[in-house]
């Protein structure tokens, strides 16, 4: 069973506001049963279910449901898919209640993985052995034994074919004015990730990128999942950011994307929650998630963090992490108004 949610303005603003106010463990702390790895995987078996929250895209995670019950059939995997700001505010309440209702808690929010990481508030210690190959490079993809990389979104440029059957081949080609109203553009307010992706064009492609953007009237939508279908509708022509389109164009959809010269990038981390009613089954989907299988299934038209993964886009370990330092709450806060100035008024 898969659910979904949406976010409100009031939610995203408190994932900003409340972000890591959490001291020390939670007093409903679980964790994994001591021993052998076999015994974890025993014990997962035992417990029978996880579920994960997850801000990828759908298609994605169905495909991670299908490879992970296919290695673990008496596991029955479940996910929750929504915004970093609709989930990370239910994590922080879920530790600070002790209620657990997450198993495994996966995100692109730069801040909070590296605050709650240094922590230790929020999750449980790793202890796949997946984690530990060489392939995998834990070194640098394992953040204090508690955040595992499992791959990266890379922003590309997506176009409606029928709109616009010469494509696109940088983000200057959108600010054309006969696609005013035609432009797709994701809401960034409290979500840290996209505030930085806003940062990088105007950085790359000019100060006033996104006034001239403002300026063509362009439509708004909450992730961009919802800009991808919009493409796909014809409801938009075009976007200077949007996942790359694999599962689309391979399902015939009337969408192309290219990645621009200088693409933007940010990298989902996973962890086991340390209120999680299935604390074994929750390392062993993480552990799962760091192999080639969980790879291929979870990274079509993603970076994997693995070399060599099929419908994979580029590696994970080569996109340049997100300066935490520019994004506390605060600076989040303030350029979410700045940008509802911009786009909203």
């Amino acid at each position: 069973m898969k659910l979904l949610f949406k976010a409100t303005a009031a939610a995203a603003a408190l994932a900003v506001t409340s972000v890591l106010t959490a001291c020390g463990a939670s007093p409903g702390a679980t964790g994994p049963v001591t021993g052998a790895w076999s015994d974890v995987e025993a014990a997962a078996g035992e417990e029978g279910s996880v579920l994960l929250y997850s801000s990828q895209k759908p298609a994605n995670l169905e495909r991670l449901e299908t490879a992970f019950e296919k290695k673990y059939p008496r596991i029955d995997l479940e996910f929750v898919r929504g915004t970093d700001a609709d989930i990370n505010p239910r994590v922080e309440t879920e530790n600070r209640t002790g209620r657990g209702t997450a198993d495994v808690h996966m995100l692109t929010d730069a801040t909070w993985i590296t605050n709650a990481a240094q922590s230790g508030s929020y999750s449980t210690e790793l202890v796949g052995p997946n984690l530990r190959a060489p392939e995998y490079q834990p070194e640098t993809s394992v953040l204090e034994n508690r955040f595992a990389l499992s791959s990266a979104a890379v922003f590309a440029l997506g176009w409606n074919t029928g709109a616009v059957p010469g494509g696109l081949r940088s983000p200057g080609d959108i600010l054309d004015p006969k696609y005013r109203g035609k432009i797709g553009i994701v809401n960034p307010t409290g979500i840290a990730s996209y505030v930085d992706l806003y940062r990088f064009y105007a950085r790359t492609y000019g100060d006033d990128y996104w006034d001239r953007i403002a300026e063509l009237k362009p439509r708004i939508y909450p992730s961009a999942l919802g800009i991808a279908q919009a493409l796909t509708s014809g409801e938009i022509a075009v976007t200077p950011s949007v996942q790359p389109l694999v599962t689309e164009v391979a399902a015939g959809a009337p969408v192309g994307w290219a990645l621009p010269s200088q693409p933007w990038g940010t990298p989902w981390y996973s962890h086991v929650v340390s209120v999680a009613p299935h604390p074994n089954a929750a390392q062993v989907l993480v552990d799962f998630m760091t192999t080639r299988e969980g790879q291929t299934a979870l990274n079509d038209g993603y970076a994997a963090a693995l070399p060599d993964i099929p419908g994979a886009v580029v590696q994970a370990q080569e996109i340049a992490v997100p300066d935490t330092a520019d994004l506390t709450p605060d600076k989040v806060t303030q350029y979410s108004q700045e940008w509802a100035r911009r786009f909203q008024n």
